[in-house]
């Protein structure tokens, strides 16, 4: 039953949106509180940078037609299923939840989890960092190019080329210089894993308590309710569930082994929270963007319990046809 139950992390998520939703940030401390998000989340994808071994990227690269097809996934057919959600009524799903889930299905797949899901169903790990890391790096100039093109399609507001500069500055600046001090300081950043995870996840609850903060003080809880929340869950579940299907049996159709399968699909079905609520702040600016990250955060945890469930499901069915093979040898 524990691998039903939310993370600690998750937890945190839940109270600071409850802190954020008693104890909003207004005036001055609202400002320095702004100013020093952005500080943690510039020095968060520095560390991002300076994480990702360039060997790791060569070793990689090679197995290109496994990164095409999780790369398709996640920026076009992810996109074209949220385009597809358009044809929900708006008194069915209100309009800025749609938006939300509309920058859901362009973001990038997520590090740290897709890697540790095709490590525990004994998956191409190999191929799932680079392939999660490259969707990353990709992310920072696919999704706001996605999110002008889909919401000018769906009629609303796109973003703006401020928006862009605020990304390349903030976002793709710091993670360039890690790259390039990565040789130096690379091998240090990745041994010291336990200290610095408060700067990953520290950066995030700063910024989802400052996107809740300016929410709730334009009345996010007052425009939306338990039905509209319960809407969101659904449509995040079945997201989920249709992608999982597309790479799991698109993957065998392609003539993928089962551990490229696996990689396939654990990346191609995650969605990076902790590059979403940086660029939703940086792509919404000036918006309210509490309603625009819930569906994030909500499809951030389904997405968590759900593949853990099939994660162990794989790897009981290795176990199962390894038994009889080491059992062979042995009489052998």
């Amino acid at each position: 039953m524990s691998r039903f139950l939310p993370d600690r992390f998750t937890v945190m998520l839940v109270l600071t949106v409850v802190i954020a939703s008693l104890l909003p940030a207004q005036g001055d401390f609202a400002e320095y509180f702004g100013i020093a998000t952005k500080c943690a989340i510039a020095l968060l994808f520095f560390l991002h940078g300076a994480r990702l071994s360039r060997d790791v990227v060569i070793a990689g690269v090679l197995h290109w037609r496994l990164h095409l097809t999780i790369l398709a996934v996640t920026y076009a057919i992810f996109p074209l299923l949220g385009l597809g959600l358009s044809f929900v009524p708006s008194d069915i799903l209100k309009p800025e939840l749609y938006v939300g889930i509309l920058f859901l299905c362009v973001l990038p797949s997520t590090v740290q989890s897709s890697i540790a899901f095709t490590s525990i169903a004994g998956g191409n790990v190999p191929a799932a960092i680079c392939s999660a890391s490259a969707s990353n790096l990709f992310g920072m100039f696919l999704t706001p190019l996605l999110v002008g093109l889909m919401m000018t399609t769906s009629g609303t507001a796109g973003f703006s080329l401020d928006a862009l500069e605020t990304i390349l500055l903030q976002l793709l600046a710091p993670f360039v210089l890690g790259q390039v001090l990565e040789p130096w300081i690379g091998k240090w950043i990745r041994s010291k894993k336990k200290l610095l995870s408060p700067v990953d996840r520290g950066s995030i609850l700063m910024v989802v308590y400052l996107a809740f903060s300016e929410s709730v003080n334009e009345g996010l809880w007052q425009t939306f309710s338990i039905t509209d929340i319960g809407v969101v869950i659904g449509l995040d579940i079945s997201l989920l569930a249709v992608v999982l299907c597309i790479t799991m049996f698109g993957s065998r159709l392609l003539g993928f082994n089962k551990q490229d399968e696996i990689t396939i699909t654990f990346c191609g079905s995650k969605k990076s929270l902790a590059s979403g609520v940086p660029m939703a702040g940086a792509i919404f600016a000036g918006q309210s963007i509490g309603a625009i990250v819930l569906p994030l955060m909500l499809f951030h945890q389904i997405q968590l319990m759900v593949c853990a469930v099939i994660a162990q499901k794989y790897a009981t069915r290795k176990a199962a046809t390894a038994a009889p093979m080491a059992v062979q040898s042995e009489v052998v």
